[in-house]
């Protein structure tokens, strides 16, 4: 009798450990999407000040960050 009590604390310990790694990894999970979001922000600033003109203005000469990035050589 009293090794089913052990049973049912060391499985309760199983899960609460479980629980615990599946909190960490969605932490860590959403600390990386936060990461990945601000990386974007600035890869689309940079590429923004990359095509854009020594003026600021587009004269149709440097590609627009709307025309897409696909025909853009660096």
């Amino acid at each position: 009798m009293f090794s089913v009590r052990e049973g049912n604390f060391s499985d309760g310990m199983h899960m609460e450990r479980e629980q615990e790694t599946k909190r960490d990894v969605n932490r860590k999970v959403r600390e990386l999407q936060d990461q990945v979001n601000e990386l974007k922000e600035l890869v689309n600033t940079l590429l923004s000040v990359i095509v854009e003109e020594p003026d600021g203005v587009h004269t149709g000469a440097a590609p627009t960050p709307s025309g897409g990035m696909a025909n853009i050589c660096m």
